[in-house]
């Protein structure tokens, strides 16, 4: 499983010109799931990223975690991160999960989130085709994975 996790000012997810989850200061999530991913794993990697200290405390230093800050979570599926392009110039994509353990995957992170008395968990739409609007802040980009 990989996370790109970003922290933002605000950020949304639209599908067919609808905002369908929306944040303000807190992380968007882009979510890559592998065939070998668990639920296991998805435990682990919940709490690594509510335990991220990447917000700046009173003296300007990463040192909060979204808890801390009464943050919010945006969750974004995202296959693309297991993208093959070491063949070629077009991306294969036989590394990501199939679509059916991908989404219980992805479900069952969100759940996990929600159990981790975060202030808001907001999502994309699984499969769809979604634009994200992204106010980096910082920019602080992390990737996290097991």
């Amino acid at each position: 499983m990989k996370l790109v996790v970003q922290r933002v000012k605000k950020s949304s997810v639209v599908v067919e010109e609808k905002i369908i989850g929306e944040i303000n200061k807190g992380f968007i999530v882009l979510i890559g799931i592998a065939p070998t991913d668990t639920k296991e794993i998805v435990d682990f990697l919940v709490q690594k990223l509510i335990n991220l200290r990447v917000f700046e405390d009173e003296n300007q230093k990463m040192n909060l975690s979204i808890k801390d800050i009464n943050g919010e979570l945006l969750l974004v599926s995202q296959f693309t991160l297991y993208a093959d392009c070491s063949h070629g110039n077009r991306p294969s994509f036989i590394n990501a999960a199939k679509p059916e353990l991908a989404n219980e995957l992805y479900e069952y992170f969100i759940e996990q989130c929600k159990k981790q008395d975060i202030k808001k968990v907001a999502t994309g739409k699984f499969g769809a085709d979604m634009q994200v609007n992204i106010q980096n802040d910082g920019p602080v980009t992390i990737i996290l994975q097991k």
